[in-house]
């Protein structure tokens, strides 16, 4: 019951053909042709240059962009001891009523 069947193969019908016999080839060489020669390219896009302008507008960009990322994870930080603290407290009354439950008894 569990011994696969392994299908056997089918005897080949019609005309047999024989097998063909491929012969070596030799190999000739060829006369090397030269690589071609390194074409200069034109720069695709040109050179920045910094004035006193542009150098002040990214620094004032990036300084805006580090005080904004503080101030997300500062108020990340301050929601997460919030939330810290008033699991603590929830904690400390919910005892507290169990406590004085048990002792009425």
């Amino acid at each position: 019951m569990l011994r696969p069947k392994i299908p056997t193969n089918p005897t080949p019908t019609g005309r047999v053909m024989p097998p063909v016999v491929v012969e070596p080839t030799t190999v000739v060489p060829s006369a090397q042709v030269p690589p071609p020669a390194p074409v200069a390219s034109a720069p695709s896009r040109p050179t920045v240059q910094l004035t006193p302008g542009t150098a002040l507008a990214l620094v004032g960009g990036g300084t805006a962009v580090v005080l904004v990322v503080g101030a997300v994870l500062v108020s990340i930080l301050l929601a997460v001891a919030v939330t810290g603290a008033s699991v603590a407290v929830c904690a400390l009354v919910i005892r507290s009523l169990v406590n004085a439950d048990a002792k009425r008894r």
